[in-house]
């Protein structure tokens, strides 16, 4: 229990920070093999697999280097925010690492959520979804504005007095565990581990396409929010995977930019500015309906 007390540095947590995200990027691509050499195995191994995932890991480096751009100024609004309006002020202490990453993972929650149900934040947040296929690369398939959503949803975190370095930690908790859901390795895991935490069963349900799937389970690592929110839905029949219309390409320019450009040609077709508006703000599932009834 004395552990739980003790008091952190900044620099204890940046240092953790950077343990996680440079080896686990390590561990990440030695499950990649594994996986490829299951499929492999399996006869399941093909070149679009084999192009899908390359071009995931080419939109990592995409979006690493729009990071790199926007990174000082992302903190510096955490630590403006932080420094001028926090409630109260928590010590860096386990504890407190721990209450951030629940509540980071509920504001996860709403974010992802938020990523579906906004037009212009689909755009980028189809990316992730376009790949046909479902394996630990598609963790790192991202969009050009996926580093922006988070900042809305997590920046409250500072309010209450969460010193930034452990927000970002905790960010950084929530992405890796993510990163671990996405594969067909592993079927269903233990009743009371899929009951409480999010699990690759239940992402896998997450990312398909079929009718009673849609907009399901987005959770980051405890499925308990979609349980409490009426948005969960349990894996039972075969998953597909993927968008509608399918992206139908490994070219990775075209799959990062890919819902930037299909929203930009929507905007630039629809009849009226209400048209566009709604394009912007309403469900990607609003523009198909539409679409759909015009052809009729």
């Amino acid at each position: 229990m004395e552990f739980l007390t003790s008091t952190f540095s900044t620099d204890d947590i940046w240092w953790l920070e950077a343990f996680i995200d440079d080896w686990f990027l390590v561990i990440a691509l030695a499950l990649f093999v594994v996986e490829m050499i299951r499929y492999a195995v399996k006869k399941k191994f093909t070149r679009n697999l084999l192009g899908d995932s390359v071009a995931n890991f080419i939109t990592l480096g995409a979006f690493i280097l729009l990071v790199a751009l926007v990174a000082a100024a992302y903190a510096g609004v955490f630590f403006y925010v932080y420094e001028n309006f926090r409630l109260v002020d928590l010590p860096l202490t386990p504890w407190t690492i721990l209450c951030c990453i629940v509540l980071a993972d509920l504001a996860y929650y709403w974010e992802h959520r938020f990523l579906h149900k906004n037009g212009f934040a689909w755009a980028t947040h189809t990316v992730h979804h376009s790949s046909p296929h479902f394996n630990i690369s598609v963790a790192y398939r991202h969009g050009p504005l996926d580093w922006l959503f988070p900042l809305f949803f997590h920046l409250p975190l500072a309010v209450l007095g969460f010193n930034p370095f452990i927000i970002f930690l905790s960010e950084v908790i929530v992405q890796v565990y993510q990163t671990l859901l996405h594969t067909e390795t592993v079927k269903k895991l233990p009743r009371p581990i899929e009951a409480i935490f999010n699990t690759p069963s239940h992402h896998r349900v997450h990312h398909a396409t079929n009718k009673q799937y849609l907009d399901r389970n987005y959770a980051g690592i405890f499925i308990i929010w979609d349980r409490m929110f009426g948005t969960f839905a349990k894996e039972e029949e075969k998953v597909t995977y993927g968008i509608y219309p399918p992206v139908n390409s490994v070219n990775p320019i075209k799959i990062f930019f890919s819902g930037y450009v299909k929203l930009a040609k929507q905007l630039w077709h629809a009849p009226n500015w209400s048209y566009r508006m709604k394009l912007l703000v309403k469900p990607p599932i609003w523009a198909w309906q539409q679409e759909k009834a015009n052809n009729r």
